[in-house]
């Protein structure tokens, strides 16, 4: 993961750069393919970098697309943005999902190319329409923030539930935001705290947050003071600065005794990895 950039007051903000695995592709590569992707594997960039190279010039897109992340992240090349779009726009020609999902999001930030939300636009719906989750929540966002594109909250909530459903951790809150507060969808604190809590299992700490709010207002879920100093304790935990206080209001409503109930559950709960809490 490159960047992630979100605001703590807003979650239906929040802008992900996709996390690149270059162990996800090529997986029928020819035997130089597989000695790059070992060798990335390794941190042995420069190997990795002959391997690619020759490769991605003849036209495989796998390896170009592995070209584009590498000049993006510095990884044996310098750090270069233009080159990292020049590769993610050949893979991308050639239909690459992931490409152009992240060629959206070049544009989209303004990194090696000028900012350009309608190109952005253009890329994350060539890559959402394949399935690409990560472009699915991008172009959520866009519609949400209408940049790129007339403002549509129905849009961005279709487009949240489409990555939702592929387990998209930041589409999941967004979407519990969208249910929470009636944007594009009827609203429904039932559905609002499900989304939070599919989101908070995955160790979202903003949802984990969310889900704990919904037990302080007992809004979607039985109020329960003890979940909701769980919830936000785990989150604050995380460095979410809005847990904390979030944190301190419920321990007001509580005893000591449900106080350090409460502790316990969260430390549990992270031994859990945050499921079944």
């Amino acid at each position: 993961m490159k960047k992630l950039f979100l605001s703590c007051q807003n979650p239906l903000l929040f802008r992900l750069i996709l996390a690149v695995l270059l162990g996800g592709v090529g997986l029928g590569a020819n035997a130089d393919f597989d000695e790059g992707r070992a060798a990335y594997e390794k941190g042995d960039y420069a190997t990795a970098l002959r391997a690619f190279q020759p490769l991605a010039e003849r036209g495989d897109a796998d390896a170009q697309f592995n070209l584009g992340v590498m000049y993006e992240n510095g990884e044996g090349v310098p750090q270069d943005d233009k080159a990292a779009v020049q590769w993610y726009r050949r893979a991308a020609e050639q239909g690459d999902a992931i490409a152009q999902s992240n060629l959206g999001v070049m544009y989209d930030e303004g990194q090696g190319v000028p900012q350009d939300y309608k190109a952005a636009m253009q890329w994350f719906r060539r890559a959402a329409e394949q399935g690409d989750a990560a472009a699915q929540f991008n172009l959520g966002v866009m519609y949400y923030n209408g940049q790129g594109v007339l403002q549509d909250d129905k849009a961005a909530a279709q487009w949240y539930r489409l990555a939702a459903e592929q387990g998209h951790a930041y589409a999941q809150n967004s979407l519990g935001g969208m249910y929470r507060k009636g944007q594009g969808v009827p609203q429904d604190d039932k559905a609002a705290a499900q989304w939070y809590q599919r989101a908070a299992e995955q160790g979202h700490a903003d949802a984990q947050n969310n889900l704990g709010g919904m037990y302080y207002e007992g809004k979607g879920l039985s109020q329960d003071y003890i979940y909701a100093h769980m919830w936000a304790n785990i989150a604050a935990s995380r460095g979410d600065k809005n847990a904390v206080k979030g944190r301190n209001l419920a321990e007001k409503k509580m005893t000591p005794s449900q106080i350090a109930e409460a502790g316990k559950l969260a430390r549990e709960c992270v031994r859990k990895s945050y499921r079944d809490c």
